[in-house]
């Protein structure tokens, strides 16, 4: 009788398993591939070219009233996809991995707040959140769940409407009419734009922010790329940093990384599924 051969692993991780425990402090950097397992479309494809056309600009969302109104009728179809993802392994696998004290930050360039919700703490939203919507003249801040009540109060018509999700709470209704959409002003001071609290192609990230992750990084053993083609230079930057500073870069992700010239190596496999074989290796925690 043949013994039948047994099955392929779902994710052969012993190469970063054997990396992870030669660097127990990882400054993460995470991107779309965390998120779409929770539903949540990304922008790029394997070789890291768009998928879509490129994402409104702040310069034209602050300079075009009718760019503003289209933004936030697509927005308002779209919303839900965003709103009611909920973490998946990745984000799970991430927290296991700072209580076990192995991730000196966790760097996360999407705007979904996933990381967050599934409770890591050393996170910083390079990129800002989704969730919350900005007062562009008097600085407010609101919950975009609130927002969102109101847009569907002034265009009621909009609810009912069908459409194909996009990343970051967008969806698709090209040739629709957005002339008629009515986008209300601030309601703390009545007249400022708003605006979703994230930063937008054109606009600059926070100094803060780029500074707190500079401060981390050079508290960190290597940099792990988790789900990021790193196409978007905000992102890249920390790499470059590592590499000059002599830190190991090892990547898990799905096809090409602006990165792959400056990795130690590279994993080509689902990042929910390498980053749980991270944290079930309890060989490579101390705390075990």
């Amino acid at each position: 009788m043949t013994t039948p051969k047994a099955s392929p692993p779902a994710c052969d991780a012993g190469a970063l398993i054997d990396w992870a425990r030669r660097h127990p402090r990882l400054f993460v950097i995470t991107g779309a591939g965390c998120s779409t397992e929770a539903g949540i479309p990304d922008y790029r494809d394997e070789n890291g070219d768009w998928k879509r056309p490129q994402p409104v600009t702040y310069q034209a969302f602050m300079g075009e009233e009718a760019t503003r109104r289209r933004y936030w009728a697509r927005s308002l179809v779209g919303w839900p996809v965003m709103g009611n993802a909920r973490p998946g392994a990745a984000h799970r696998a991430l927290v296991q991995l700072e209580r076990a004290g192995r991730i000196a930050l966790l760097l996360t360039q999407n705007v979904d707040g996933l990381h967050h919700a599934a409770g890591s703490q050393r996170v910083i939203d390079l990129h800002g959140r989704i969730d919350t919507v900005r007062c562009m003249a008097c600085e407010a801040r609101m919950p975009r769940a609130e927002l969102q009540a109101e847009l569907l109060r002034r265009n009621p018509a909009w609810a009912a409407l069908q459409a194909s999700a996009a990343p970051d709470g967008d969806a698709d209704l090209e040739g629709r009419d957005f002339s008629r959409f009515d986008v209300p002003p601030c309601p703390r001071c009545g007249t400022g734009l708003l605006k979703p609290d994230v930063v937008f192609f054109g606009e600059a990230v926070p100094r803060e922010r780029v500074e707190a992750a500079h401060a981390a990084l050079a508290r960190a053993d290597a940099v792990l790329i988790a789900g990021s083609s790193l196409m978007v230079y905000s992102g890249f930057r920390f790499v470059q940093a590592a590499a000059e500073r002599g830190l190991p870069v090892a990547a898990v992700n799905r096809g090409r990384t602006r990165a792959d010239g400056l990795l130690a190596f590279k994993l080509e496999a689902d990042v929910g599924l390498a980053l749980e074989a991270l944290a079930l290796d309890c060989s490579a925690f101390e705390s075990c």
